[in-house]
């Protein structure tokens, strides 16, 4: 567990290096204007653009950057045509995997994420095979060192949060998808700054790995995170102590 929740903050937030701050935001981009071209241009009255604004000023992108992917959305700056897709698989040493595609090509995405599969020692599964195994919840993420748990805690419960844990120097806070909102609005009305925000899939049980399955599972899930169609990965790995995916 704690592999997973340590590596994927550091991997959103923790000191991200320009690029991939900028392959960050055109994925927000991207999900900002699938939300509005499918619900309108109003937050108020699109719940699912109203979380993704949410999610893309939780990692601090630019109000500016909003807007435009709101107007490519409704259509006032040339139309965005995305396809949601979902792809699932093994990695070595039976890791699941779920990938989250959004694409104006489905033929290359597909031909994309099958190659990153075959290439790096994984197997893309039949629809269902894996994502029983996961869970829907909101998570957001902060630094224990610029929050205090105790803040966040009483905080994020009395919004409606499910569970509040400091793990690794990282406090996650887990939702119900229905509760992220109020409980994400709750926290930032207090200016705490959280590493990350997002309506994830959460594994229902994690899957430990050794070394050399690990660097496997690393490089497949680094190859997919950097490719354009993809929007999220998921995964069920749990890496040995000491192991940096990040280095592969």
């Amino acid at each position: 567990m704690s592999g997973h929740s340590k590596w994927s903050t550091i991997k959103h937030a923790k000191g991200i290096a320009d690029a991939k701050r900028g392959a960050l935001f055109t994925k927000f981009i991207k999900e900002i204007s699938i939300a509005a071209k499918m619900g309108g241009g109003d937050p108020n009255s699109n719940p699912r653009l109203r979380t993704a604004i949410l999610k893309a000023k939780a990692a601090s992108m630019p109000k500016d950057n909003i807007e435009r992917a709101i107007k490519k959305g409704t259509g006032e700056l040339g139309a965005a045509t995305y396809e949601e897709l979902v792809y699932e698989g093994y990695a070595a040493g039976g890791v699941a995997v779920l990938v989250e595609v959004l694409t104006d090509n489905k033929n290359r995405a597909a031909a994309d994420v099958r190659n990153i599969f075959n290439k790096n020692g994984g197997n893309l599964g039949t629809s269902g095979s894996v994502s029983r195994m996961f869970d829907r919840k909101g998570v957001i993420e902060y630094d224990a060192e610029k929050v205090s748990e105790d803040e966040v805690m009483e905080i994020g419960l009395e919004a409606g949060a499910d569970d509040i844990v400091n793990e690794d120097g990282v406090i996650t806070v887990t939702t119900d998808p229905s509760a992220f909102e109020k409980v994400l609005e709750a926290l930032q009305a207090k200016n705490f700054e959280s590493l990350s925000a997002e309506v994830s899939m959460v594994p229902q049980a994690y899957t430990a790995v050794d070394v050399d399955s690990a660097k496997k599972v690393a490089k497949l899930l680094n190859k997919l995170e950097e490719n354009d169609d993809v929007q999220n990965v998921y995964s069920t790995v749990e890496y040995p102590d000491g192991f940096d995916p990040d280095a592969e």
